[in-house]
């Protein structure tokens, strides 16, 4: 039976919990400056799930990893199911909570869509993430953690993006408009994670110092489905 340490636990839970948080701050769309450019406020917390992610396949590997990425699907899952079903609850007596109902449903009502979109998008951009990172570890032998943590990002971002934004704000926003918004996301996260970069490689090189593990993924399937494969 695998054993997860406290750490990996710790990171697993605030994984999940950066996911379900996002879904909630995805309809709160703000101009950048005065600049014609939107984003989502879920920009704000889900760059962190990807440098989770970084972490988590840098140092115990894509199938601990995966395990991870299902457990925050699940769970957001669950959240989406009670979140419509809590709207579909019938209207107060007092009429003085009506306005408070009305702007639960308002913020509540969203979530399911956003939740299904953020299911799809979130599933298939970490796993590429994940791949992408377990793969150039194993082939450059461990070397250059900032650009294999980049580009590894940037490659689920981008995936994660082009699924996500369209099915959530299509009908709501021009086709241009959130063409724009793909593009202004991947950029900002980017550059997010740049600037987190050394903090990034610091939490990588304590994890493997105090867990005393670093994995590498040879000879392993990449099936995203194998979740009890660890």
């Amino acid at each position: 039976m695998s054993k997860f340490s406290t750490r990996f636990l710790v990171m697993a839970v605030v994984f999940a919990v950066c996911l379900i948080t996002s879904n909630f701050f995805v309809p709160r769309v703000w101009q950048v400056g005065s600049l014609p450019l939107q984003l989502s406020g879920a920009v704000l917390l889900f760059p962190v799930s990807y440098i989770i992610n970084d972490c988590l396949t840098e140092v115990y590997g894509y199938r601990k990893a995966r395990l991870v990425i299902w457990l925050a699907f699940a769970l957001s899952a669950f959240v989406a199911v009670m979140s419509g079903l809590v709207c579909m609850l019938p209207e107060p007596l007092d009429p003085g909570s009506k306005p408070v109902s009305d702007s639960f449903d308002s913020l509540f009502a969203l979530v399911p869509r956003t939740t299904v979109a953020s299911l799809l998008a979130f599933l298939c951009g970490s796993t590429l993430n994940s791949w992408v990172m377990s793969r150039m570890k194993v082939s450059s032998k461990g070397r250059a953690f900032g650009a294999r943590a980049i580009l590894s990002s940037v490659a689920g971002e981008l995936l994660d993006s082009c699924i996500f934004f369209p099915i959530v704000f299509w009908g709501i926003m021009s086709p241009e408009s959130i063409i724009g918004m793909v593009f202004t996301q991947v950029v900002v996260k980017t550059l997010y994670e740049l600037v987190v970069l050394p903090v990034t490689t610091l939490c990588v090189r304590y994890l493997k110092r105090k867990e005393q593990t670093d994995v590498y993924d040879e000879n392993i399937s990449y099936n995203p489905f194998r979740i009890g494969d660890l």
